[in-house]
């Protein structure tokens, strides 16, 4: 089962996808408005899912209009009421106008590309405006996470695409989010709770330094007996102790400082198994996950043609970005657990 790092709770508080206990605001807010799981797509902000609250400026100009309401009447000041009257008419323009910003905005979800552990994963919405008006300084965010501000044009269609950190392998899936705006005046917010289908692949991150691969075999005909031929060049790999001079590729040492050994592949047909039995038993999981994370790349780097074995999946051999990727997801999928 893929590891689903939901918005969830833990005994009294609300955990966000980054581990980080979410505020007591929003927290109250689940409370009342408690999620429903993933919404089918495309979402429409209608009239009755769009909340508007004065902000605290929003506040501190409802108390000044007070006071100089207070004040006209106190004094019978004409041009005191006209003014008061004018900035009234002008908040409760402004409320309407934060209001329809964010109206009938239609939201669906994007393509989110894996991501190693530790990285950060881009989650892409796609926004609509159906509308003949511009919507401005619209914003989204997830948790207590930076919110991410774009306009959206009349009749078009913008991505919004919002940064979350990871911390674990497996599926990552950022939960509800907020779409909210105070424009144009900042003072009153209007925002509304939405959840899409998002997820993101997260792969074991790789382990550092220099790990040897697992040991190459022969599987028909005469040939070197690391069974690697000597036809033709099939890419490089960093250099590991023991390998001979004559494959060390001089000229891209001369170039970059970099120690590399030559691949060669030829008549002797060769098979790589990357295999979760040959990583040491003293390694935790996720420090064999990293590892073989680490053979998968090295191995496409190389050229190689390679297979991989779990305990309950085995991958056949192949080559390329598509046969990496399908190793990678076995591996960030593997005995992982929902949270």
């Amino acid at each position: 089962m893929p590891a689903d790092t939901t918005l969830k709770r833990t005994e009294s508080q609300y955990v966000g996808p980054d581990g980080q206990a979410l505020p007591l605001r929003d927290r109250i807010g689940d409370w009342i408005f408690p999620p429903k799981g993933a919404e089918r797509a495309p979402v429409d902000l209608s009239q009755r899912r769009i909340y508007i609250l004065p902000t605290a400026a929003g506040l501190l100009f409802a108390m000044t209009l007070a006071l100089m309401l207070i004040g006209s009447i106190n004094y019978n000041l004409g041009l005191g009421y006209g003014l008061t009257f004018l900035l009234t008419g002008t908040g409760v323009v402004s409320m309407l106008h934060t209001w329809r910003n964010l109206a009938h905005l239609r939201l669906r979800p994007g393509k989110t590309e894996p991501v190693f552990a530790g990285d950060q994963a881009r989650f892409t919405i796609l926004v609509e405006n159906p509308g003949r008006v511009t919507r401005h300084s619209v914003a989204i965010r997830f948790g207590e996470h930076r919110p991410t501000h774009f306009d959206v044009e009349a009749g078009s269609e913008t991505k919004a695409q919002i940064v979350i950190p990871t911390q674990r392998r497996g599926v990552l899936r950022p939960g509800r989010f907020r779409i909210f705006g105070t424009y144009p005046l900042g003072l009153f917010y209007a925002w509304a709770n939405v959840e899409l289908d998002l997820s993101c692949l997260v792969y074991p991150a790789p382990e550092t330094g220099d790990v040897a691969l697992p040991e190459v075999h022969a599987v028909f005909g005469p040939g070197d007996a690391t069974g690697i031929g000597e036809e033709d060049f099939a890419g490089l790999r960093n250099y590991r102790p023991g390998d001979s001079p004559r494959r060390i590729a001089w000229k891209t040492l001369a170039r970059s400082d970099v120690f590399a050994t030559k691949l060669f592949s030829g008549a002797t047909g060769t098979q790589l198994w990357l295999d979760y039995a040959e990583t040491p038993n003293s390694l935790g999981l996720e420090q064999r996950l990293s590892r073989m994370t680490r053979w998968v790349l090295d191995a496409t780097q190389g050229g190689l043609r390679y297979g991989l074995r779990l305990p309950d999946r085995e991958i056949e051999f192949g080559s390329g970005d598509a046969h990496q990727n399908q190793c990678l997801e076995a591996l960030a999928l593997y005995r992982a657990t929902n949270r």
